[in-house]
C-alpha cells in the first residue's frame, strides 16, 4: 500500500522521489536539512514577510541557518527583492497559494532562484495536485493535517525534484516515519482531492461575488482562502457578519501566517 501512496504523490507532485512524513512540519524540517547540506557555505535562508508558515522563522534557526524575509505584495514574492537576496542565499522556502489565497509565479520566482543558485522549498500544502509545480522547485513539502486539502489530520510528505537532493542528507530520513494505519483513509483523502477543490472553488467564487463591494486581496488569484481588508468596525462588523450569516470560519489579521494588513481572512479551507 506504500508503494501506491508513493505513486499517487509522484503524480500529484510532479516528483520522482518522495518520503513521507508524520507531520507537514517534520517534511520541512527535513527539506531544510537536505538544502544545507547540499550548499554547507550557504546560511541565509529566505522567507516571505508574510503569508508563511510559523516554522518558516523557527526551523532555519534550529539548523543554525539565517531566515531572511523577501518582500512581498500581500503574500506575493516581490521579484526584485528576490533577485537581490537570492545572490547569497541556501534556499527560498514558500507556498503557494501565498497564505492559501494568492497564487505566485512559481515559474519565474524558480527562474531567479536558479541563476543564483538559490535552491527552491516549494510549500505545496495548499495546493497538491491542483497544479504542475514539480518543475520549479527543488523540493516540495506538504501537509495532511486538519483543514488541509488532504484533511487526513496526520502526516505529510518532502519530495525532491532529483535524487541526489535526497542522497547526501539521507541521515535525516531515519527521523521521519508515517504510521501505516492511516494509508487506506490517506488513498481516500488523495482520490477525492478533485471534488475538494470544485467544492472550495464554488465557495471561494460565491464569497467574492458576495463581497464584491469591498477591497477584496487578490481578487482574481486562484486561490482558496478570502481574504478582505477593512477600513474601520463597521467594515470589520459588516464582513463578520456575512461569515456568521453564512456559516463560514474566519481569522482576524494582521496575522503572519495570512497578512499583515487590517483584514478578514475567511478560511475556505475549513470546510468539510
Amino acid at each position: 500500500m506504500r508503494d501506491k501512496i508513493t505513486d499517487l504523490l509522484k503524480k500529484l507532485s510532479s516528483h520522482p522521489f518522495i518520503e513521507l512524513t508524520s507531520r507537514g512540519n517534520t517534511a520541512i524540517f527535513a527539506a531544510l536539512y537536505c538544502a544545507r547540506k547540499l550548499q554547507l557555505g550557504k546560511k541565509n535562508i529566505l522567507i516571505p514577510d508574510q503569508s508563511g508558515w510559523f516554522t518558516y522563522k523557527k526551523y532555519p534557526k534550529m539548523l543554525g541557518l539565517n531566515p531572511i524575509e523577501v518582500k512581498t505584495d500581500y503574500g506575493i514574492i516581490d521579484l526584485d527583492d528576490l533577485k537581490k537576496k537570492s545572490e547569497n542565499a541556501n534556499c527560498l522556502l514558500y507556498s503557494t497559494p501565498a497564505g492559501y489565497f494568492a497564487e505566485q509565479p512559481v515559474k519565474e520566482i524558480y527562474s531567479v532562484c536558479k541563476k543564483n543558485k538559490c535552491m527552491v522549498i516549494l510549500d505545496v500544502s495548499g495546493s497538491i495536485g491542483r497544479h504542475d509545480y514539480g518543475a520549479y522547485c527543488d523540493f516540495a513539502v506538504c501537509s495532511f493535517g486538519e483543514w488541509k486539502p488532504v484533511n487526513l489530520g496526520y502526516g505529510g510528505f518532502v519530495s525532491a525534484l532529483e535524487k541526489e537532493f535526497f542522497e547526501k542528507p539521507k541521515e535525516i530520513f531515519n527521523t521521519t516515519s508515517f504510521d501505516e494505519k492511516y494509508f487506506p483513509e490517506l488513498i481516500e483523502k488523495l482520490k477525492s482531492l478533485k471534488k475538494r477543490y470544485e467544492l472550495f472553488d464554488r465557495v471561494n467564487k460565491k464569497i467574492k461575488k458576495g463581497l464584491k463591494d469591498f477591497d477584496i486581496l487578490h481578487k482574481d488569484s486562484d486561490g482558496i482562502n478570502v481574504i478582505v481588508k477593512f477600513k474601520d468596525e463597521l467594515e470589520k462588523d459588516k464582513i463578520v457578519k456575512y461569515c456568521e450569516k453564512n456559516k463560514l470560519e474566519f481569522t482576524i489579521c494582521p496575522r503572519y501566517i495570512r497578512v499583515k494588513e487590517k483584514a478578514v481572512s475567511i478560511e475556505v479551507k475549513r470546510l468539510e
